[in-house]
This record gives structure tokens, C-alpha cells and sequence, in this order.
């Protein structure tokens, strides 16, 4: 599968800020309870527009990091997921109309639990729509994902299409979510990834929630490699995980 440039993608949610086709920011990740509409109906107007998205496995194939542009503070929430066939189909959901959002303009991760049925071991097709927009991309199966079942709470990773990008999900306290300070290509096959060491006096939720940040790294030049992420700084010490194919 052909690799997107980062600069081609954040071109692309340039173009659908300045349109106005988010009309608001989005809260952070969660999920819900109402079931999306598919892309193919009538959610898709003539007035919605078509985005570039990315995403990524995780969790060993029981979950999926949908990569959108837009505010670094106002992540889009999704909605439960519908499988039909090979398509998984996400409703975004815009945040409160007096939440307050950045300005900037980053990819941004989504995370989605993926509903009975999806094997991450066969190809899957991703379709996407939000606040008058709507956009779709394919995950390749990747054999040996266990999917299914309950989580063991590990963190991960897996790659983008575009090239150097992917989706770290770590477990914790959801109002203490890692930031990462740096990503390095150690090797051919390994990416070191230091986050931000918190406040001594930072106070945090006793929750245990998924977190997920977009990374990106210079230097690996086959992601369809077997490839690890080496997870330091923060609440990480040395933690060695594969990036998963895509």
C-alpha cells in the first residue's frame, strides 16, 4: 500500500479548517451508544466533504486509531461501530459548543473498540463521518493479531499509511494522558519514543482509561518490517513493543 506524506495530510486538514467543514472542536476520545449511520446513505449530503484520514491496529486487533486533523486539545469522540462485511463503519461527534479548543491544526487520534466480528487478520475497510464531512481508509490484515476478548491493559502501537506515523495506546489515568517529547529511529527495526517526565505534583484520575497519541519518526524505511517502539520517560521504563503492520 502506497505511504501518504505527513506534509500532504496536514495540507489536506489545512484545506477543511479554512472551509469550515468542522464547524466545532471535539472532546476527547470515548465511545457511545448510538449506533453510526453508513457513509453510503444520507448522512452523505452534497455539502459534506471528503477527508483524508488514516488508521492504525491496536490492542492486538480489539481496537482501531482513527487519525484525524484538527485541534490538539478537542479530540473527536466516537460513536459505537457497525461491522457489515468487510466495512467497519464510525460516527465522529463534535465536542459542546462553548468547549474551549486550540487553534492549532495536528493529527489527532480517535480510539474505537472494534465490534464481534472484525479479524484483524483480513483486509478491513474503514468508513468515517463527522459534522459535514465523511472520509474512509483500508486496514491490511495483519496474521497473528489475537483480536477478540478482553484486553490485557498493554500498551501498543501500529503504523499509518502515511509515511513515519503511528498510534501509540497506553493505559492509565485518562485526565494524565503521556506526552511525548521526542521519537528517535534507533535502528533499521526500532523507534525509541521519550515522554514528557509530569509535574511531581501532578494529580491524576484513579480511572483506568485508553490513551492514544500520533507519533512520527524519520529514518524507518520499510514499515511493513517487523518493527518496535522502545517506550521511555513519564511512567515508561524501557518498554519494548512491536508497531504493528499496516
Amino acid at each position: 500500500m502506497t505511504r501518504r506524506s505527513p506534509l500532504l495530510a496536514a495540507g489536506l486538514g489545512l484545506a477543511l479548517l479554512l472551509t469550515g467543514a468542522l464547524s466545532a472542536c471535539a472532546t476527547p476520545a470515548g465511545s457511545g451508544s448510538t449506533t453510526p449511520s453508513d457513509p453510503g446513505d444520507d448522512t452523505v449530503t452534497e455539502e459534506s466533504v471528503e477527508v483524508e484520514l488514516d488508521a492504525a491496529w491496536l490492542d492486538e486487533g480489539r481496537m482501531v486509531g482513527i487519525v484525524t486533523q484538527g485541534s490538539s486539545t478537542c479530540v473527536p469522540i466516537a460513536e459505537e461501530a457497525t461491522l457489515e462485511g468487510s466495512v467497519l463503519s464510525v460516527t465522529l461527534i463534535d465536542a459542546e459548543a462553548d468547549q474551549v479548543c486550540t487553534r492549532d491544526l495536528v493529527p489527532r487520534v480517535t480510539l474505537v473498540g472494534v465490534p464481534e466480528g472484525v479479524d484483524p487478520g483480513q483486509d478491513l475497510e474503514v468508513e468515517v463521518t463527522g459534522d459535514g464531512w465523511h472520509g474512509g481508509t483500508d486496514l491490511d490484515g495483519v496474521p497473528g493479531l489475537a483480536g477478540g476478548g478482553v484486553t490485557e491493559y498493554l500498551p501498543s502501537a501500529g503504523w499509518t499509511d502515511a509515511e513515519g506515523e503511528f498510534v501509540i495506546l497506553t493505559w492509565g489515568s485518562s485526565s494524565c494522558a503521556p506526552a511525548i517529547e521526542a521519537t528517535e529511529a534507533t535502528s533499521a527495526t526500532e523507534v525509541t519514543v521519550t515522554f514528557v517526565t509530569p509535574p511531581a505534583d501532578q494529580v491524576c484520575t484513579m480511572d483506568m482509561a485508553p490513551r492514544g497519541v500520533v507519533a512520527w519518526v524519520d529514518g524507518i524505511e520499510d514499515q511493513d518490517a517487523e518493527t518496535f517502539a522502545i517506550l521511555t520517560g513519564a511512567e515508561f521504563d524501557n518498554v519494548r513493543i512491536p508497531i504493528i503492520a499496516n
